[in-house]
């Protein structure tokens, strides 16, 4: 039986774990911290749970991503509720858009925006569900070997065939080489400023550098099955973590790796800081690919070896991790808001809030509720004020403070006077809670299609997570994990599951 050890136990290496352990290989997870998770991690302090990273879970609907990590990985059920709303976005000029899945969302658009933002969404809409119909057949991507241009055609084939047969705009292949601001042109500032705040926290790129293809499927998470967790993001992982322990694996938490030990050009043990070394025949690296590199040593594959320092536009994040009065909270508000104030975007200008259910007792204590309050900010900054000013950087940690709580008073009022507790976290928290090299966030900005990093480092050496294709989200990022294991099975002569029937989300045009 194959030896399958996974480094790291997020959503990616989980949904690969799992479903390898289901098809019968012996599966062990390595985890440094205590519970499963990584950037989608869910921590206790105080009577609350904050979501550490990710807080808006999408992808939950007939034949999309987290059907088929279901299906492959054996969950029963996931514990989410359906969100009555998406989010909801407030523009400088005090105008609120609700981003909903059902039909409701044309009006909101079309009062919000005008007959630009009908035109704008149409495109997206249609380009994202021909992205999404493509993603969800799982080819590689970038393609990397003989045998990924072939599983490749055999995913494109079918797929062009009935794109073709439905209409399938010319345009499409030309929005390759585009940026979403193509189809921005003459847009109002208004608009323009929407599109924006939706791609950098979905694309972690504004519209004048994010892909046109990439950025239309990022644009569309709110569509596509966003949910509640009760207990919190972490609860997806644990989910995960209990399919694969049925399953025959194993999942070992405090196994800080410190090695990936190859011979012949092939990984043949993990060894972890405690110790311990796990025979392996194959790996999978749930990691960005500067920390792959790191636990490689001196013996990089060649798509290692000529990395920068660090992702150079990648984006970090500085949250904050609040405690605060129930009553402070209106009844009817959504549990997901942007706040967007003015430009340039991010470090404080720009504002995601993530409010904990009123009906998930286990997320605070009685009478309160959890907030996650984040902004995008560059890393640089903190570790250069961390390593020479350390009183400079606490300074600047109390600024981003206040911003954060005054831009979420805009969807909240009256926030600070509710405030219970609270949790400042920077890049630097960010590093130190999750290992991410650079505190960086959400992956690469997708500014081409061929940003993502390549899943084959070397023979039976992959990497998954928010670094390969389709990058970042809950959603994408157990697409990838499935994509990876169901290649590696395949080249065993084996295969996942069938994947259950894809359901499009089409039909209720303005």
């Amino acid at each position: 039986m194959a030896r399958a050890v996974i480094v790291g136990a997020g959503i990616g290496g989980l949904s690969a774990a799992a479903a390898l352990a289901r098809a019968g290989l012996d599966v062990t997870v390595l985890e440094a911290h205590v519970s499963p998770g990584g950037c989608a991690a869910t921590y206790f302090h105080q009577g609350y749970r904050f979501d550490a990273g990710a807080t808006l879970a999408a992808g939950f609907y007939p034949g999309g991503p987290m059907e088929q990590a279901a299906q492959a990985a054996g969950v029963a059920r996931w514990p989410v509720r359906p969100a009555e709303q998406a989010m909801q976005v407030h523009l400088p000029d005090g105008a609120k858009v609700v981003r909903r899945s059902d039909a409701s969302r044309w009006e909101a658009l079309r009062d919000a925006f005008g007959a630009p933002g009908i035109e704008f969404f149409r495109w997206q809409e249609r380009t994202a569900d021909a992205l999404w119909d493509l993603a969800l057949r799982r080819p590689p991507w970038p393609l990397q070997s003989l045998a990924d241009v072939q599983e490749s055609a055999a995913a494109l084939l079918p797929w062009a065939s009935g794109r073709l047969r439905q209409g399938l705009s010319p345009w499409l292949a030309l929005d390759a080489f585009l940026p979403v601001a193509a189809h921005l042109r003459n847009a109002p500032e208004r608009l323009r400023l929407f599109v924006d705040g939706q791609l950098l926290i979905a694309a972690q790129a504004e519209s004048a550098r994010a892909n046109a293809l990439y950025g239309a499927a990022a644009l569309d998470l709110p569509r596509r099955g966003v949910v509640h967790v009760a207990g919190g993001m972490g609860a997806i992982a644990e989910t995960l973590a209990e399919a694969l322990r049925r399953s025959g694996g194993r999942i070992l938490y405090r196994q800080e790796v410190t090695r990936i030990r190859r011979s012949g050009g092939r990984p043949v043990a993990v060894e972890t800081k405690r110790g311990d070394s796990f025979p392996a025949d194959l790996v999978l690296a749930n990691l960005t690919p500067w920390n792959a590199a790191a636990l490689l040593k001196d013996d990089l594959p060649p798509a290692l070896k000529n990395l920068p320092l660090h992702p150079q536009d990648g984006w970090g994040a500085f949250a904050l991790y609040a405690g605060v009065d129930g009553a402070a909270i209106p009844q009817e508000t959504a549990l997901h808001h942007q706040v967007l104030l003015r430009r340039p975007l991010g470090e404080g200008s720009s504002v995601f809030v993530s409010i904990s259910p009123a009906w998930d007792g286990s997320r605070a204590p009685a009478g309160q509720r959890a907030l996650t309050i984040s902004t995008h900010t560059k890393p640089a900054a903190w570790y250069e004020l961390y390593e020479s000013d350390r009183s400079a950087y606490e300074a600047r940690q109390e600024e981003y403070v206040q911003k954060l709580l005054a831009a979420a008073e805009v969807a909240l009022p009256g926030l600070r006077d509710a405030v219970r507790l609270i949790l400042p976290g920077t890049p630097l928290t960010f590093e130190r809670f999750t290992r991410r090299a650079g505190g960086w966030v959400g992956g690469f900005p997708q500014t081409n299609l061929r940003r993502s990093f390549g899943a084959r480092l070397a023979e039976n050496l992959w990497l998954v997570g928010d670094s390969i294709f389709p990058g970042q989200s809950t959603a994408a990022v157990a697409l990838g994990g499935l994509r990876v294991a169901e290649t590696v099975l395949r080249r065993m002569g084996t295969r996942l599951l069938e994947r259950p029937a894809r359901e499009s989300l089409a039909g209720d045009k303005p």
